[in-house]
């Protein structure tokens, strides 16, 4: 496996790691022991970086890989890292209710994780959206004063626009931002890689596949699951899905050039920017089976040049997307958006 280093004080994890959130129902109903399986194989081809995020499910995701880490051999157990993410707030009826990034909610939103997880400490910690009343020096002062007594090793951002990188990078060392970044989503690319490249700061890349959308797996006429996120997103949604795929025709054309899948062409491009960029990129693939993690595994694999690069981005302009990622009420969470 191939690894990367988190910015300039971070760990060495893997080139891809596994982002665990579909496991937990955002895309619809999942198979808890394919689930554990899936981790268990992450962990067996090297993937050492496991994300997730205390409301995934409202914690059924951390106990999940709980029970997945609790029953994987003792040398795979002890080469996972977990990335956690913390602060938003549900309700019983699974709706969202703002971020909390107080000091005070900080350590009980810890405190509640490091139980469910079943460990004394979390590797990479972050608030998820970045709390518009509480300055960002205030959350990640508490992240830090959680370093200094062990229960973290490290301090991430999520989602968090320039200047607030700036701010906490000043309050305490930054290992990554967690951004969505893949060929639908190329905003990062202006601002927000300059500013992490300049203050050492590595990016975990969620999104590769935007949620599925380029992964050559979606179809017009497939139909998400009442409880699946994406049958209220934009991108999803009437003339906004055709217009983007259409996009992924015309990547389809370039991956069975290679004689490779669309996914996988996908993510090879995500991986590849890793050249183009000082800043660390480490692409988070969203698998809740085997099969589709061992075809974002084949990635690493893939050698794009130059020309490969060219006919690519040819085929998905930068900016090209239709529709927005998030609903707009979500867009306005998104610090990393203003």
């Amino acid at each position: 496996m191939q690894t990367r280093t988190l910015g300039t004080t971070g760990p060495q994890v893997s080139a891809l790691g596994l982002g665990c959130m579909g496991m937990s129902g955002m895309y619809g109903e999942a198979d808890r022991a394919e689930s554990i399986a899936t981790i268990h194989a992450a962990l067996d081809a090297g993937i050492t970086l496991l994300d997730t995020g205390d409301f995934y499910g409202m914690g059924h995701n951390e106990l999940l890989i709980n029970e997945a880490l609790r029953t994987a051999p003792a040398a795979l157990r002890a080469q996972a890292l977990t990335s956690v993410k913390f602060g938003a707030l549900r309700d019983p009826a699974g709706g969202w209710r703002g971020n909390d990034g107080r000091p005070e909610a900080v350590m009980n939103f810890l405190a509640y994780s490091l139980q469910r997880l079943g460990t004394d400490h979390i590797d990479i910690y972050r608030i998820a959206r970045v709390d518009p009343v509480v300055p960002i020096e205030e959350t990640v002062g508490a992240i830090a004063e959680a370093v200094q007594a062990g229960y973290v090793r490290h301090i991430g951002l999520s989602e968090a626009g320039p200047e607030t990188i700036r701010r906490a990078a000043a309050t305490a060392p930054i290992v990554d931002l967690q951004i969505e970044y893949s060929l639908l989503d190329r905003a990062i690319e202006d601002e927000i890689l300059p500013v992490c490249g300049e203050l050492g700061i590595g990016i975990t890349a969620y999104g590769v596949l935007s949620r599925g959308l380029i992964s050559g797996h979606w179809s017009r006429d497939r139909k998400a699951a009442a409880d699946d996120f994406r049958g209220h997103s934009p991108r999803f949604s009437g003339d906004n899905l055709d217009r983007n795929l259409a996009l992924v025709d015309a990547l389809r054309e370039v991956a069975d050039g290679k004689g490779v899948s669309v996914a996988q062409t996908a993510i090879a491009w995500v991986l590849a920017q890793n050249a183009r960029q000082s800043a660390a990129i480490v692409p988070l693939v969203g698998a809740r089976r085997r099969d589709r993690l061992a075809e974002s595994l084949g990635a690493l694999e893939v050698t794009l040049d130059a020309d490969d690069l060219a006919a690519i981005e040819e085929a998905v302009p930068a900016g090209a997307a239709a529709g927005t990622r998030y609903p707009e009420e979500q867009m306005t969470h998104l610090d990393s958006e203003k």
